[in-house]
């Protein structure tokens, strides 16, 4: 018994792991690559205090954060099919996670600007830069630090999230983990497997996200 749970662990590694890399990967990559830029924009129309569009913004803050995740990878992936609109699983995956993470980051975002003191912009302004430029340069690279770490633990959660994207037929690692459970019949084992896989690539996230911190720091002390 012992030694065939271990030819099913050995023999499903590589199977676990490369959809990780494949599949959990790209796609998290993908998805929270065009999260950031939704969340800087929003963040941005809800600083600026754009009248109608600060509105929206926060309309679209308040219905994504008020409903889990996995009802959005529903409502697109298996809802949106009966007015017509057909998405393929990937990236249906991508935009629920992209519109998700766009919220949350928004508001990481929203909160760093406004604890950039506004006498910098002040200060923009009296040398004659524009808003967009004081935004660009001095504003938004201080408060894209600020928001680093907030910001690389939603990453880090991210992948951790994915998992859900099996649930509209994406084949990742916790997709193929269930389906080589369905043939050896050793859940505990095989879900531990795929729980340390995902606790390695969170490992591997959260050394580059220490190594970002000093870097930022290391360059914030340079200009100060």
């Amino acid at each position: 018994m012992t030694e065939r749970l271990a030819q099913i662990l050995a023999d499903s590694f590589f199977k676990i792991l490369i959809p990780g890399i494949t599949v959990t990967i790209p796609l998290t990559v993908l998805s929270f690559s065009i999260a950031l830029v939704i969340a800087v924009a929003v963040a941005l129309v809800q600083f600026a205090q754009v009248p109608v569009l600060t509105k929206l913004a926060r309309l679209y803050i308040w219905i994504i954060r008020g409903t889990p995740i996995l009802v959005q990878l529903f409502v697109v992936f298996y809802g949106l099919p009966g007015v017509g609109i057909l998405i393929e699983p990937f990236p249906a995956a991508v935009l629920v996670f992209s519109i998700n993470e766009g919220a949350y980051g928004a508001e990481t975002i929203r909160a760093a600007l406004e604890s950039v003191p506004k006498g910098q912009l002040e200060a923009g302004q009296c040398v004659g830069m524009t808003y967009m430029q004081i935004m660009r340069r001095i504003i938004l690279p201080q408060a894209l630090r600020t928001a680093f770490p907030t910001l690389a633990n939603s990453l880090i959660a991210m992948v951790k999230d994915t998992s859900l994207a099996a649930n509209i037929t994406v084949t990742e690692m916790f997709m193929t983990t269930q389906r080589i459970v369905a043939r050896t019949y050793e859940p505990l084992a095989l879900y531990l497997e795929v729980g340390l896989v995902y606790l390695l690539f969170c490992t591997v996230l959260t050394r580059v996200q220490a190594w970002g911190e000093k870097m930022l720091n290391r360059r914030g002390a340079q200009r100060s």
